[in-house]
């Protein structure tokens, strides 16, 4: 997944077959990532604890757990069909 910190606007994309993350907070003392979680968490419909950032905590490409959800389902819910 791909962020983009700093943006006007919060939003979640498909970009081919990979996510892009737009998040208002600055990419600055982990404020970027805590907005990604909550956006994920809003976008997918599940709680903020069942998202976490496995690796690219401090890097603009990342890579997110899902607890609870399969690959199938995260597709579904954000209306891609590969």
């Amino acid at each position: 997944m791909r962020v983009t910190p700093g943006s006007r606007r919060e939003a979640l994309a498909w970009d081919g077959s990979s996510l892009r993350a737009w998040v208002r907070a600055p990419a600055r003392e982990g404020e970027a990532n805590a907005a990604l979680i909550a956006l994920v968490a809003r976008y997918l419909g599940i709680r903020r604890y069942q998202v976490s950032i496995v690796h690219g905590a401090a890097a603009r490409e990342k890579v997110l757990a899902l607890e609870g959800l399969t690959l199938e389902e995260v597709q579904r819910r954000l209306g891609h069909t590969p």
